[in-house]
């Protein structure tokens, strides 16, 4: 126990509260801990690098026949852990990893879990599409909740009501502040916010309006999984900087079909904002291609080498987002104040 003597007299009682908050702030902080697993290292040590809090040691392996190994190296016992890990490709792996640490900390006494999930796996499977179908996102919240985590923090879950299919508290981080920063000190002209399709209109009108721009939307139409073609143009686009916002660009299917539907209606320059990464499949090679001038992602999900040396990818990073999130979810502090 630390004893801290505040001397009054001729010293102003504010001062010495003053000191007192900060010495006590300093002794609770003690009692966070980060941890990392092995999806997104780099993020995790940005984070840290703003919280000033060094990084957990843990041990992340693999047993011969497959199996995840993972083993805590130093005491947690009634400790706050906020465990960072993306579900992202692979995302198997990454998601049992994320588990089986969770069940670590867990039965080493550790007073909270919370798991810092930048990019939420399955979530674009948050409905029953055909007769047959697991509610796949539903089904992961449930894993994390009966693992034992007591609270997650993510960024821009594909759907809002996700945070619904958990009964613990779910902070959703949205990447906006930092990517209309991003838009106003790189764009100037006149601009054009566009939904990619019908789902993503709130999004964009949110940004539209915080931005004091105009809004079009693509209609899409979706003939199978991972396959897209844009139909048309909702609104008026010529002669205008077009930016294009979505959640998340896996193949790039939307994003290069929107491009072309764009630029078709007379728009300048087409440039697109995406938080998540995922980038598989022919991605790379239709971006190269695509009429597309730029294509803004976060740090959400670590870039591939070959969408690290594609030219017109450029990454922002959140990890300063999610940093002052984890502290204020640990002092207790609104979140939800960030994005206001």
């Amino acid at each position: 126990m630390v004893l801290i003597h505040v001397i009054r007299g001729s010293t102003p009682l504010a001062p010495a509260k003053i000191i007192l908050r900060i010495v006590t702030e300093n002794l609770i902080m003690n009692e966070l801990s980060i941890f990392a697993g092995s999806s997104n290292p780099d993020f995790a040590a940005k984070v840290c690098e703003y919280i000033a809090k060094p990084l957990g040691n843990l041990k992340v392996g693999t047993f011969s026949d497959g199996e995840t190994q993972v083993e805590i190296l130093e005491n947690v016992r009634r400790q706050e852990v906020f465990l960072i890990q993306s579900t992202c490709n692979p995302v198997n792996n990454n998601l049992v990893e994320l588990l089986l640490l969770i069940d670590a900390f867990k039965r080493s006494s550790a007073s909270r879990i919370t798991a810092v999930i930048p990019y939420y796996g399955y979530a674009r499977q948050d409905k029953k599409v055909a007769p047959r179908v697991p509610i796949s996102a539903k089904l992961v919240a449930d894993l994390l909740r009966y693992a034992g985590v007591n609270r997650v923090i993510t960024m821009d879950l594909h759907a809002g009501q996700i945070q619904g299919f958990f009964d613990i508290p779910v902070d959703n981080l949205y990447a906006a502040p930092i990517i209309i920063e991003s838009i106003r000190s790189s764009f100037t002209e006149d601009l054009v916010i566009v939904s990619p399709d019908a789902g993503g209109v709130e999004r964009s009108r949110a940004y539209a309006k915080r931005l004091n721009s105009g809004l079009a939307i693509i209609d899409k139409r979706r003939s199978a999984p991972n396959k897209a073609k844009a139909m048309a143009l909702i609104g008026d686009v010529k002669d205008k900087i077009a930016i294009v916002l979505d959640d998340m660009v896996d193949t790039a299917g939307t994003l290069t079909q929107a491009s072309i539907v764009i630029k078709e209606n007379g728009a300048k320059a087409v440039h697109a904002y995406c938080t998540h990464p995922v980038l598989s499949g022919p991605a790379i090679e239709r971006i190269e291609k695509s009429e597309l001038s730029s294509l803004v992602v976060t740090d959400t999900i670590p870039l591939s080498k070959e969408a690290e040396n594609c030219e017109k990818i450029r990454i922002l990073s959140v990890a300063k987002l999610v940093g002052e999130a984890i502290i204020r979810s640990y002092r207790g502090d609104s979140v939800n104040s960030l994005f206001i």
